[in-house]
């Protein structure tokens, strides 16, 4: 059997897989659709309209198929209308015979988180969303869900990733905090304070910049009332018809239940070239945030040569049962850090297309500029351009949200 390194498989790696035939496609897999850390994944020639969400646990996914099964969208030629709130399974185009020691997990593509279309990959046999288990042999299927908007989708486009993973790639606190002395992963906000640090428990804690920057907005909340949008048109439609600024008061936003919202991180992250990151949502045990819907950080996101290091991160944000309070400052999700298996051919950056290396509150592909500006980040002195230190939570002040 072959022993693969342990870590995550960089991009020259997932091209070897495809000309090996452990990725297979019903078409070419294009150079382009191969990211520093992931491969994006195409939607096949029909969608399948579902009455519920499920999972195959024990069983083949086509064949569970038709106990939920409500008609066929043909997404071929011109493409097909999804509705919103209504999910759909869509046969992906790639199909994967992993070796063994190798498994995966998928996540939506930035573009499709900003959306807020909600995907997860299920598998045959599979128990858990998301999840490609070690070796598996078969379709991969991926359940959509426009949550705010009316969607419009074609065969062959690219809504998710799919990260591949040989053994224990996953860095400790104490890793992250030894990584961070040498190789800094995290930098100040403009509006963070001199003696602010950075914070791990089981991963790197985020937290958001209601600050507004200058400005009298500090995010975006969807519109439910919009007209249709077309998933493969760039700089298409006008901020405006889809989205409402969110102005915060006194450093704090409420959140209205079921609303979808883009807020943007106080901190800004850099992931160095021989590791990869993923965002995951933080649980305060209340259960009433979800916050990450997209969360694949590529090798060298927010490392820019001679620029001011770091990246803020945008992120997708939905209260659920009632109305949620936040805070300047507020910690609001976690990034975990994994080991490349070897550093890829090319980084995240101008040279991969890559949309978001300088991002700060940035909407999807879709969108125009926004005509009346977008906040900024102010780097005011030198020293905001110095790493922040990171402790452990178990010795770190408890957090107090700056007031603006």
């Amino acid at each position: 059997m072959t022993r693969w390194p342990e870590g995550v498989l960089p991009r020259q790696v997932l091209r070897e897989f495809i000309e090996a035939g452990y990725i297979v496609s019903d078409t070419e897999i294009p150079d382009r659709n191969l990211q520093p850390a992931s491969i994006d994944l195409t939607l096949g020639p029909v969608a399948y309209r579902l009455r519920s969400s499920f999972l195959p646990s024990n069983g083949k996914v086509r064949e569970k198929l038709r106990d939920y099964h409500m008609g066929d969208l043909d997404l071929s030629g011109d493409g097909a209308v999804l509705e919103q709130d209504r999910p759909y399974l869509i046969p992906l185009q790639e199909r994967v015979q992993l070796p063994a020691g190798i498994r995966g997990r998928t996540n939506p593509r930035s573009s499709t988180g900003r959306l807020d279309v909600f995907t997860r990959v299920i598998t045959d046999n599979g128990a858990h969303f998301d999840e490609v288990r070690d070796g598996y042999e078969g379709e991969l299927f991926l359940e959509v869900v426009p949550m705010s908007f009316t969607v419009k989708a074609r065969s062959g486009i690219t809504l998710n990733q799919l990260r591949l993973v040989s053994g224990q790639a996953r860095l400790s606190d104490s890793d992250l905090i030894e990584l961070s002395r040498t190789d800094p992963i995290v930098f100040p906000g403009s509006s963070s304070l001199p003696d602010d640090r950075a914070v791990v428990a089981d991963g790197l804690f985020l937290s958001v910049d209601l600050s507004g920057q200058g400005k009298s907005f500090a995010g975006y909340r969807a519109r439910r009332s919009s007209a249709l949008l077309e998933l493969d048109r760039v700089k298409a439609y006008q901020v405006a018809d889809y989205w409402d600024r969110v102005e915060p008061k006194d450093g704090r936003l409420i959140l209205d239940s079921g609303e979808f919202y883009l807020l943007v991180s106080r901190e800004r992250v850099r992931v160095p070239p021989d590791y990869a990151a993923e965002m995951a949502a933080y649980d305060p045990t209340s259960g009433e945030l979800r916050t990450h819907y997209a969360g694949f950080f590529d090798p060298g996101f927010g490392d820019v040569e001679g620029d001011t290091p770091g990246t803020p991160a945008v992120l997708e944000v939905r209260a659920h049962d009632v109305p949620f309070s936040l805070e300047h400052g507020q910690r609001l999700c976690k990034l975990t850090f994994e080991r490349m298996s070897s550093r890829p051919d090319q980084l995240y950056g101008a040279g991969l297309g890559s949309r978001y290396q300088r991002q700060y509150l940035a909407l999807s592909r879709q969108f125009r500029t926004d005509q009346a500006g977008v906040p900024k980040p102010r780097i005011r002195t030198r020293v905001d351009q110095a790493p922040l230190a990171i402790v452990s939570e178990t010795t770190a002040p408890l957090p107090v949200a700056p007031r603006e």
